[in-house]
């Protein structure tokens, strides 16, 4: 089964991925210190900067793939604003409890779930498998026969989509699409199951054998057809990072929007 993502390559497809993933986390563990909803407000606007502008990917696409991620942002946001904790009081009726406190420290955490989102999504729009794992195998010495692994199964995904539709095809053919009841649901489940584990199994098997016939096991001397290499884009990724947030900390100090700077509630 063929998809078609067609975007626009970016100089951010030219960062090292290793590179990437390790700033990244750098970055996902940041976002656990930051406690002034200013600041996280400016952070936000900064990743959703490089999502929208240079991923290169479609307006649509990009919207249709952060949909979700906001769905559950506001579930986060919305938990903590009725329910929390705090002083003063706006709204309170039944289990209903608004208070000031309990607003922005929601807010707080509905902006941290969506950027760690966005950073997910950015990461996964602007990075491919393959260079993912030979920069792994070449920067972090993952060893040849684990990346070769992950990429094999990769490749597979596809293949498992394309058969669980043809068993679906088949089943509609013999009308059990249509069935109800518990007995019907249970034989279209040991249908799907049992077929795709099946094959996967044998692939997999298939797989394990041919990479050992190649010597994937072998570490020493190992040539890669991807020479994946540090370049200027990472200290470009690095940099924007390093001002724009420094940027962002300044103005939510100098010039804040709401005027707490911690939304930890300490009652």
């Amino acid at each position: 089964m063929q998809l078609d993502v067609s975007y626009k390559e970016t100089w951010l497809h030219k960062i090292n991925p290793s590179v990437k993933l390790l700033f990244m986390v750098l970055l996902f563990l940041s976002l656990l210190f930051i406690h002034n909803l200013n600041f996280m407000i400016n952070y936000t606007a900064v990743t959703m900067i490089l999502l929208l502008v240079f991923t290169g990917h479609p307006l649509k696409r990009i919207l249709l793939i952060t949909l979700p991620f906001l769905f559950i942002a506001a579930s986060t946001s919305t938990s903590m604003i009725f329910f929390g904790q705090g002083d003063t009081t706006w709204v309170k009726w039944g289990l209903l409890h608004i208070t000031e406190e309990s607003f922005f420290r929601g807010v707080h955490l509905g902006l941290r779930a969506f950027v760690f989102a966005i950073l997910g999504v950015l990461f996964a729009l602007t990075t491919r498998p393959v260079y993912l794992f030979y920069s792994l195998m070449q920067q972090l010495k993952l060893k040849p026969k684990y990346a070769y692994s992950f990429m094999a199964g990769i490749r597979l995904i596809p293949i498992m989509i394309e058969e669980f539709q043809t068993i679906r095809y088949a089943m509609k053919v013999r009308g059990v699409e249509g069935k109800k009841g518990i007995g019907a649901f249970y034989y279209k489940l040991k249908s799907y199951s049992i077929p795709l584990l099946s094959q996967s199994i044998r692939r997999a098997h298939r797989i394990a054998v041919a990479m050992e016939a190649k010597r994937f096991s072998m570490v020493n001397g190992r040539t890669f057809y991807y020479k994946v290499s540090i370049s200027r884009y990472d200290a470009f990724f690095i940099l924007y990072f390093v001002l724009f947030l420094t940027l962002a900390f300044y103005i939510s100090k100098e010039f804040p929007y709401i005027p707490i700077t911690d939304v930890r509630y300490e009652g």
